[in-house]
Parts: structure tokens; sequence; C-alpha cells
């Protein structure tokens, strides 16, 4: 079964079950909104699928080995993975970078792993704070499809991943840049032209 007939029967059962559950409305405007932006995604539906199983594969293989010892965030776009957070010591970010590398599909691992004791809630929640932010900045600009620009921030720094132009990459970054908190931004951009 090919990944589209896979997704059309998750769908069906999802919508099936909701439909039971008095609940298509919501799931209904959902998958909509959910089908809208795979389409405008740069990404084949294939990546993003591999994507988030890459995602997966590896913060449980992480979770298996380390448990609550560190707080890692993985993050892959287009096959290429960010790590960031922070581990006990370099042997523990070593191995959680090789976890990273040894998964199937993935193409690079960026690292910004930092060894020292594991960020307070407070500390999170400013980051995705600072994210919300920086992504609404994105769509009030309305100089690029806000969704063509991943955004993760971790101590305050702000990281970009997508398949870009050159020139929605520079917005992308002085737009994040010149948000309120943010004391560096880091492009890790794909380019398309």
């Amino acid at each position: 079964m090919n990944r589209r007939s896979l997704f059309a029967a998750f769908a069906a059962i999802a919508i099936a079950s909701a439909l039971l559950a008095g609940c298509a409305p919501i799931l209904v405007a959902g998958a909509v909104g959910g089908t809208a932006l795979v389409a405008t995604d740069r990404r084949s539906a294939g990546a993003q699928l591999d994507d988030e199983s890459i995602e997966l594969k590896i913060a449980n293989n992480i979770g298996a080995g380390y448990g609550d010892q560190v707080h890692v965030n993985v993050t892959s776009y287009n096959g290429i993975v960010l790590l960031t957070g922070e581990v006990p010591t370099q042997d523990s970010m070593n191995a959680i970078v090789e976890i990273a590398r040894k998964t199937p599909k993935v193409r690079t691992v960026h690292n910004e792993l930092l060894i020292g004791p594991v960020s307070s809630i407070g500390s999170r929640t400013n980051d995705s704070y600072i994210t919300a932010k920086v992504k609404s900045r994105f769509v009030e600009a309305n100089k690029f499809a806000a969704n063509h620009v991943k955004v993760v921030t971790e101590r305050q720094v702000v990281y970009l991943m997508g398949l870009v132009r050159h020139s929605e990459a520079d917005t992308a970054a002085q737009i994040a840049a010149t948000t309120s908190g943010v004391t560096r931004v880091v492009k890790l951009f794909q380019y398309i032209d």
C-alpha cells in the first residue's frame, strides 16, 4: 500500500470515528486545514511523512536510552535534522548525535545541543512564546508563505529551516532577528533558486 492510500485509509477511519462520536464538523475542518497545509508545503507528502517518522524514531531512541537525564528536541525538515536542548556530558551528546545520524533517511544532522543542566519549564515556555511571535510576524509581513519556514527556538536562539528562495530566507531571518527576545538567528535552509 502506498503512502497516499495509507493516509486516505487513516483519514477515512478518523472521519468515521468522529461521525460516530458527533465531532464531524471539528474533524472535517481540521482535515481540510491539514490537507491545505500539506498541499502548500514544498516538501512532497512522502518527505513530510519521512520527517515525522525521523523525529519520532530519534526521540524514542533518545528517550529509551536517556529518559529525563536529557532535554533534546528533534526537528526534521526534508531529512535535515536539528538537535537542540541540553545533555549532561560530551559522551551523551556524541551518542545522541550518532543515534540521529544512523536513523534511516536522515541526510544531515545539525548538532546544537548544549552540555549542561536541563532547561527549566520557564525557559522552554519563553522559547515557545518567541517561536509563536516569529511565526505571527511572518504572517503579518505577508512577504512569503509562512508555512514554508519552520521555526525552532532554544535558549532564545531561533533556528530557521525550510525549502526557500534566497530572498525568502533573508526576509525570514530579518523578521526573526528583529523579534523581541531573540538573541541570535541560525539559518539552516535548503535553497530552491
